[in-house]
């Protein structure tokens, strides 16, 4: 399926930007003229997915993050984030709740909530080369337009 709109971004680990990155998709998201908990909804799941680069990918150094997001036709909103980190060694165990490698100020729930907000999260991870996550959400069709 082609996407009828697209747009990339690519930023540095810096805790700073999760909340520049929070604000692009939800920018983009306004396409589909979201509602105010499916805009809440993805961008916590953004927040979490970059965070998570922040804090993992890259534990003791700065580098890339990247941030595709694409709209479908159905409706449909796809957010790819990528980085060129350590990567995950057991894409399962890292999706179990509260497991986690960031110590014990981290909860662990990262995966959790972004499955609890999205329709669909897939993880693909090569350890040394990086993690790639796709979360996916259907935007509810409003009736009755805008006032």
């Amino acid at each position: 399926m082609k996407p009828t709109n697209e747009a990339a971004i690519t930023f540095l680990s810096r805790s700073a930007n999760e909340g520049f990155a929070r604000t692009t998709a939800a920018c983009f998201a306004a396409q589909l003229d979201p509602t105010l908990e499916e805009i809440n909804d993805i961008k916590t799941a953004v927040s979490e997915a970059v965070t998570n680069c922040i804090v993992h990918a890259y534990p003791d150094r700065l580098g890339k993050v990247s941030m595709r997001l694409r709209l479908f036709s159905d409706q449909l909103l796809e957010i790819q984030i990528k980085d060129w980190g350590v990567g995950i060694a057991d894409v399962e165990q890292a999706r179990a709740p509260l497991f986690t490698t960031g110590g014990e100020e981290r909860s662990g729930m990262g995966f959790t909530i972004m499955e609890s907000f999205m329709d669909g999260v897939k993880v693909r991870s090569t350890p040394g080369k990086g993690t790639t996550v796709t979360l996916r959400r259907r935007i509810s069709i409003r009736l009755g337009g805008s006032v």
